[in-house]
């Protein structure tokens, strides 16, 4: 089993880094491997609802690592988001590229378990935590949980390091994490996945 790890801040080892680090330490610990992909510094598109995705499955940009990271999510069992906080929320980077995963193939991740991880010098966490977990919620995964809410403070990666309580927090995540995919994997020849259905849209202006 595995468990892709998206970094979306544009330090590649700063403390969203050194939060993720956390959880992939205990996944190690409990058999379950991981990957961190980092998004990097290079500017991402947003999603334009072109509705190119819709027939092939893939974005139509393809100058960034969106449609690598369609490809590893499709293949993982699990799924963590790691964002640091911008004015109360996720790095619009993030956001961005996340929109261009999940629109029109959401139903591809149904069922894997989700989390997500956020880092903060002071502020925002609890924000920048509902806007990610708002991914998973769409796309049918079910939401891993610690002890407290997924944040960890700190401005660099050698203060998150002091942030006790938040390196504790990204610890028991990742032990939660490795005990569903665990329980999923043992349940999933006895219990089969609930039936996809078509989704009924209905726009509210008529």
């Amino acid at each position: 089993m595995n468990v892709l790890m998206i970094n979306g801040s544009p330090h590649k080892e700063g403390c969203t880094y050194t939060a993720l680090s956390e959880v992939a330490k205990e996944l190690e610990k409990n058999g379950i491997e991981s990957q961190i992909l980092h998004i990097g510094k290079k500017g991402i598109k947003g999603c334009t609802a072109c509705m190119g995705c819709v027939k092939t499955g893939y974005c139509v940009y393809n100058d960034d690592k969106v449609n690598e990271c369609i490809d590893l999510l499709k293949k993982a069992d699990g799924l963590v988001l790691g964002s640091p906080v911008y004015f109360a929320g996720p790095n619009a980077s993030l956001c961005g590229f996340l929109d261009r995963i999940f629109y029109q193939k959401a139903d591809a991740y149904a069922f894997k378990p989700g989390a997500a991880v956020v880092t903060s010098r002071r502020g925002g966490n609890s924000a920048s935590f509902d806007r990610l977990n708002k991914y998973f919620t769409f796309a049918q995964m079910p939401i891993v949980s610690s002890h407290y809410w997924n944040g960890i403070h700190g401005n660099t990666a050698e203060e998150a390091q002091l942030d006790v309580e938040g390196l504790q927090t990204m610890k028991i995540l990742g032990r939660n994490m490795a005990w569903l995919l665990t329980c999923i994997d043992k349940a999933k020849d006895q219990v089969p996945y609930p039936d996809l259905e078509p989704r009924q849209k209905m726009n509210f202006i008529r």
